[in-house]
């Protein structure tokens, strides 16, 4: 699963780890720590994302499950402030536009 969120992109998936776990992967030093302020961050140049860390599901779940409940914008793209994070998400959703368009003809 990707999530994006204002100042931080993530890869979660069920790779690597235990049944009751999830690897979190994130190509920006520090952006895991934004989140999971406890995880114990690897780097891992041998895979394509370089920043790593595993942890239980339910942590996870209720790490994101609050950033959720603190959504205070009526834009997503306005909130983010990094501009290069904002460019990033930019692409991606003109991609995400493109795609609606094709399977909207």
């Amino acid at each position: 699963m990707w999530i994006m969120l204002s100042d931080c992109f993530y890869s979660i998936v069920a790779k690597d780890c235990g049944p009751n776990e999830l690897l979190i992967r994130a190509r920006r030093k520090g952006d895991i720590e934004k989140c999971f302020p406890a995880a114990k961050v690897i780097m891992n140049t041998s895979g394509d994302y370089l920043y790593r860390a595993i942890a239980p599901r339910d942590e996870v779940a209720a790490a994101i499950g609050a950033k959720i409940r603190d959504i205070d914008y009526p834009n997503f793209k306005d909130s983010v402030q990094d501009q290069a994070l904002h460019d990033a998400y930019v692409a991606v959703w003109f991609e995400m536009a493109e795609l609606q368009f094709q399977h909207h003809r």
